[in-house]
């Protein structure tokens, strides 16, 4: 299982729209509003580093408000 953080910027005023509509995607275990330079963070799970991109770039980043995205794998030291 492959694990990571996605730091998620909003246009202005959809935070929250975007946060729940994460929410609702298969493969994310918890999307939150924050402060500060990203709006919302999420954590997700995949069974492949493949799939852990496709999850980003066709589910996520479709979600309407979503300006950018920076992903950060979880690596286990």
């Amino acid at each position: 299982m492959v694990q990571a953080y996605i730091l998620i910027q909003t246009e202005v005023g959809k935070s929250a729209a975007v946060t729940e509509a994460i929410s609702a995607i298969q493969g994310v275990s918890s999307a939150e509003d924050v402060t500060g330079p990203y709006d919302c963070i999420a954590r997700i799970e995949a069974e492949s580093v493949d799939d852990l991109g496709k999850l980003v770039i066709a589910r996520i980043q479709e979600v309407p408000g979503i300006t950018r995205t920076l992903t950060c794998t979880v690596v286990h030291v």
